[in-house]
């Protein structure tokens, strides 16, 4: 129990938790967004068909045989809206808070070299020893 507890109270899994108790509540606002805006003016494209924008495949009226394209639209926009309002709120503040730390986040990987003996592709550009086969390698070119 004491090693959970160790566990809990580091900072990065309550972060963790905060962000992602934002990001339901965030989920639900959007989804409720989609659905009570989007989705009704997609359907309106339709024109006067009662059900939706789509396809009717079996009796005329009947919901469950209906192919319903304006709730994919929606949930697509849905989707789109969601990932750009997540990246705005926490994502970029979070690549500013960690610059300011002095900490690189979400940018370009560290160049790589391949080994040329055991053909490992994940050493360190600088590296003049490969970690895998401790062969030693030339020295790379800037």
């Amino acid at each position: 129990m004491k090693g959970f507890k160790q566990f809990m109270a580091q900072h990065s899994v309550v972060v963790t938790a905060v962000g992602l108790v934002m990001a339901l509540a965030l989920s639900t606002l959007i989804k409720t967004f989609t659905t009570a805006i989007i989705l009704p003016l997609v359907n309106r494209a339709q024109g006067n068909h009662p059900i939706g924008l789509g396809v009717q495949l079996g009796a005329h009226g009947n919901q469950s045989t209906f192919l319903n394209f304006g709730t994919l639209i929606s949930a697509i926009i849905y989707f789109v809206i969601f990932l750009a309002v997540v990246y705005l709120a926490i994502v970029v503040p979070y690549r500013r808070m960690q610059a300011r730390r002095g900490v690189s986040v979400f940018g370009d990987p560290a160049p790589t070299k391949t080994c040329p003996y055991c053909l490992s592709t994940d050493v360190p550009f600088k590296a003049t020893k490969c970690r895998y086969c401790a062969s030693t390698l030339p020295v790379a070119e800037t």
